[in-house]
């Protein structure tokens, strides 16, 4: 295995990680926006308002997200394994 197929192993492996974690941070940030802005509209200054809604909409962006997120850790171990049964 020479330098380049190690960087384009770990140029995949970013991308993956990037592609796992992206609909979660996503999902967490638009709720995180909307409470933020639901709070400067209404002058409620309540710190731990943010964390409820949030971690209900994460765990729920997970449970849907997850069949997606497996597909994707299959394909790149599949990959992965291709590459090692080729060498």
């Amino acid at each position: 295995m020479n330098g380049a197929e190690v960087l384009d192993i770990g140029r995949d492996a970013i991308w993956l990680t990037i592609q796992l974690c992206a609909p979660v941070l996503i999902v967490g940030l638009v709720v995180g926006v909307a409470i933020g802005l639901m709070q400067a509209l209404t002058q409620i200054q309540e710190a731990t308002l943010v964390y409820a809604p949030k971690i209900v909409a994460i765990f729920l962006s997970l449970l849907v997200f997850l069949p997606l997120m497996g597909a994707l850790l299959t394909g790149f171990m599949r990959h992965i394994a291709a590459r090692i049964a080729s060498l």
